[in-house]
């Protein structure tokens, strides 16, 4: 059995063969019935499990499952990997065009076209990063505040959100809540943010302005303080720093 699944990561489509029994008395029959789940390995090895449509698209919530469940109950189905393979690559074309559209519009300050091209690209998938983005400086723009806090919602909870190469976006997206006098949400982004980047001097001193803008001015020199342990020459903090001091000396 394990020379069929080599040691290898696994991403790819497996069945489950059923048999069903329809008909009655003499009409009766047995017939083969093929279910087709993609199934992916994350990063910490474990595995997730989503059924695939005829049309090559996911549906229904994805599970964990296991690799003896995986051996047990399902066979690989190359052809059908292949298949899938080809569809999302031609999906992510489709995204990343719709994506590069929004983002162009959104430059140009032509919001509703911006959010147009961005939601065609979420509906393909919904946690593509840039999309999300995109789409939530669109709603916030325009004074959207359900929308713009329901996609920060979803924001937070992408580990991809906050790498590096997104660094940019969510600094702009940050940014753009507190501008908004989103602040609570501007204080939980950034604070999602330090928690998958703890030495981000940069982040520390963005959550000290989400929180002097909540009027918590304590809070917000706490973060001072972290952000000028890593890097004691950030001369912006440094300088917020000295307008807290002289603050506190006149309010005293």
């Amino acid at each position: 059995m394990n020379s069929t699944y080599p040691a290898q990561r696994i991403n790819g489509v497996f069945f489950q063969k059923t048999i069903a029994t329809i008909g009655t008395g003499t009409t009766i029959r047995k017939i083969e019935q093929y279910a087709y789940f993609f199934v992916q390995q994350r990063e910490d090895e474990s595995l997730e499990l989503q059924a695939l449509g005829p049309d090559n698209a996911l549906f229904g919530d994805a599970k964990n499952i296991t690799r003896e469940e995986l051996l047990e109950s399902y066979l690989p189905e190359p052809q059908k990997s292949q298949e899938y393979a080809r569809h999302r690559a031609m999906q992510q074309q489709e995204i990343q065009k719709a994506v590069a559209r929004g983002d162009k519009f959104l430059k140009r300050g032509e919001n509703f076209s911006a959010e147009f091209e961005y939601s065609k690209a979420l509906a393909l998938d919904e946690e593509n990063v840039r999309a999300n983005f995109g789409i939530g400086l669109c709603y916030i723009v325009r004074g959207d505040e359900p929308k713009a806090r329901m996609v920060f919602e979803r924001l937070v909870m992408i580990d991809a959100a906050f790498q590096d190469e997104h660094k940019h976006l969510f600094n702009e997206f940050g940014i753009s809540l507190r501008k908004a006098s989103m602040h609570a949400e501007a204080m939980a982004f950034y604070a999602r943010a330090v928690e998958l980047c703890p030495r981000d001097e940069n982040l520390h001193y963005n959550m000290a302005r989400a929180a002097f803008n909540m009027g918590e001015a304590k809070l917000a020199a706490q973060h001072l303080g972290d952000c000028l342990k890593l890097n004691p020459e950030h001369s912006e903090a440094r300088q917020f720093v000295d307008f807290l001091k002289r603050k506190h000396s006149a309010g005293a």
